[in-house]
């Protein structure tokens, strides 16, 4: 199957699987999947794969879902609410590399096969960690807090679709500004690191603008995760 396709299908899997989360368990289901997927998205984003001739990191899709679940968390159950999910997803990945930096000093035993590949995944690149850390939480606060001012301005439903991609694409491009400065900073000549910047943030646009109908049906699942 041609990446091309994947990565659409993907795309549906992943929003998809993130509204069967708010159905069953409610906001719960949404804190959750925010930090499950913050850990999942900085695991994916090793693997490059080629899509219409450009190169790519994979990643953006799911952590594409957390701007999504966080604007979620602000249309339907308030500013707060979005504001510690934030928290608990940047809790999870600062948990999930400490955690995995003790496992790496382990000395392995002669018959155990996983440690190259762990140490592939999880040894820590100080850059890469910082700028991931740092550009999670400060593109998030701008999305949570965005929305809110959008949502102040235009607070009927029929400018949902303004709220949710004016704030997540603000945001996300912000989100790749940082991690790209951070990450490979002195790392690139300039127009690799611009390619780099522009390729990442296109492919971010895209996933933005593919989950606003799945907050209009967020919208439509909260009455009867209120009923429930």
């Amino acid at each position: 199957m041609a990446n091309e396709l994947l990565w659409i299908l993907f795309a549906i899997l992943n929003f998809a699987l993130l509204l069967l989360m708010y159905r069953m368990f409610g906001k719960a289901g949404l804190f959750v999947w925010i930090g499950m997927s913050t850990v999942i998205a900085n695991i994916q984003v090793l693997k490059t794969v080629e899509m219409l001739g450009l190169v790519a990191t994979l990643g953006n899709i799911t952590y594409g879902t957390v701007f999504l679940a966080t604007d979620i968390l602000n249309e339907n159950h308030g500013k707060k609410e979005a504001k510690k999910a934030v928290w608990m997803g940047f809790s999870s990945l600062l948990i999930m590399t400490i955690v995995m930096q003790f496992v790496l000093r382990f000395t392995p035993h002669a018959d155990d096969f996983a440690q190259g590949a762990l140490e592939t995944i999880f040894e820590l690149i100080p850059n890469i960690a910082i700028g991931s850390m740092l550009a999670y939480v400060v593109s998030q606060y701008i999305d949570v807090w965005i929305y809110g001012k959008i949502k102040q301005l235009l607070p009927s439903n029929k400018y949902l679709w303004i709220r949710n991609n004016g704030s997540t694409m603000i945001s996300q491009f912000i989100d790749t500004l940082i991690f790209c400065s951070i990450a490979f900073y002195d790392v690139h000549e300039w127009n690799t690191w611009l390619s780099i910047l522009f390729t990442t943030y296109i492919i971010k646009f895209v996933v933005s603008a593919l989950d606003t109908p799945f907050l209009y049906l967020a919208k439509k699942i909260k009455p009867r995760i209120e009923h429930k």
